[in-house]
């Protein structure tokens, strides 16, 4: 499974709540140059983390957007972006992935002020899980924008929701819960009034390319991705693909460490689009 393990960051902000997701982690091999990397590219400054030297966590003014890790290496897995859902309790949610053929690779265990757990759903598409256990101090996205959306590329939209509809808790009919509503072929994922992810068909478990292999596709929203974009390659990134979609358009880059991401000028997902 590629994605990371928890510990990147020292408090994922919440962006909505439960069952919504809450942060983004990269695991990398050396921190220094994925900073380097980042912030011209998405305008980032960085501050230590509180698990060690090999943390950070990236803000983008005074807002802690996502973290990063130098740990790739020690824990012997791929460079990559991982999305972190909030949960109200790590526990009973590690066990109904299991329950549902997930996989629980790390965790739960203690994370920031909380506990949290990497996991990967049943066609391998890797995610983390976080319950909040100490009183939330980040302030929320601006302009009532998140920090980054998702989007799933797996083999079936309709069976993902269905597995993380009931890990997750999503349309429960609880306060607060995420609701998801069917687009054409896709599944789209509303939380507190936000779309934040939408779940597309089609991706395939043995392909070798990584972007047809089910997996969480974080994309970065930004203001002027063609600067954004030039600022990647002169930092050593290429970009891998550019599209047009009804929400807005998409640059997928792959940072000198081999992370792969996503920038989009839509600042929510389906922005520009009817669910």
């Amino acid at each position: 499974m590629t994605g990371s393990t928890p510990g990147t960051a020292s408090a994922p902000a919440t962006l909505t709540g439960p069952a919504a997701p809450c942060w983004v982690n990269l695991m990398t091999r050396n921190l220094d140059s994925a900073q380097e990397f980042y912030g011209p590219v998405m305008g980032w400054t960085f501050r230590p983390g509180k698990l060690g030297q090999e943390f950070s966590v990236a803000r983008r003014g005074d807002v802690p957007v996502a973290g990063i890790g130098a740990v790739a290496t020690t824990f012997s897995v791929a460079v990559a972006w991982t999305p972190y859902f909030a949960v109200h309790d790590a526990n009973a949610t590690a066990a109904r992935i299991r329950e549902r053929s997930g996989t629980v690779a790390v965790g739960p265990l203690a994370l920031g002020k909380g506990r949290g757990a990497l996991a990967a759903d049943r066609e391998g598409a890797g995610f983390g899980i976080w319950q909040r256990t100490a009183p939330a101090t980040s302030p929320p996205a601006p302009d009532g924008h998140a920090h980054a959306w998702l989007r799933l590329h797996t083999r079936s939209a309709f069976d993902a929701a269905i597995f993380y509809g009931e890990v997750l808790d999503w349309a429960s009919g609880r306060p607060g819960s995420c609701e998801v509503a069917y687009a054409k072929d896709e599944v789209i994922v509303e939380c507190g009034g936000r779309q934040l992810a939408r779940i597309s068909s089609g991706a395939v478990e043995a392909a070798p390319d990584p972007l047809v292999r089910p997996h969480w596709q974080v994309n970065f929203p930004v203001d002027d991705i063609a600067a954004a974009v030039a600022a990647a390659h002169e930092h050593g990134g290429s970009l891998v693909e550019d599209l047009s979609r009804p929400e807005g358009r998409e640059a997928t880059l792959i940072d000198p460490d081999g992370g792969i991401f996503t920038l989009t000028d839509a600042h929510r997902a389906g922005a520009g689009t009817t669910a």
